[in-house]
């Protein structure tokens, strides 16, 4: 008896036959492609709103470049003219 307790307790892919072809490898791949496309498309995603983060940050610094440029030079304008009268 405690041999048929054995063979009824576990899990049943121990003791049933275990198919697998060509459709079941096939079925596999396509799967573990469609995750990997997924991950890809995944990190893509992400890639490029840091992307765009990052454009904004550039951006942010060329106005901030030329607003410091213009700032002096119109600051050394305004320190001439008085001079000239």
């Amino acid at each position: 008896m405690s041999e048929v307790r054995r063979a009824t307790s576990g899990s049943r892919f121990l003791y049933e036959p275990f198919e697998y072809g060509p459709a079941q490898m096939r079925e596999a791949h396509e799967r573990v492609l469609e995750l990997q496309f997924q991950g890809i498309d995944g990190r893509l995603t992400r890639i490029e709103e840091l992307m765009e983060r990052l454009e904004r940050r550039l951006w942010l610094t060329v106005f901030g470049v030329v607003a410091t440029i213009l700032a002096q030079a119109i600051g050394d304008l305004l320190t001439i003219a008085p001079n000239g009268g």
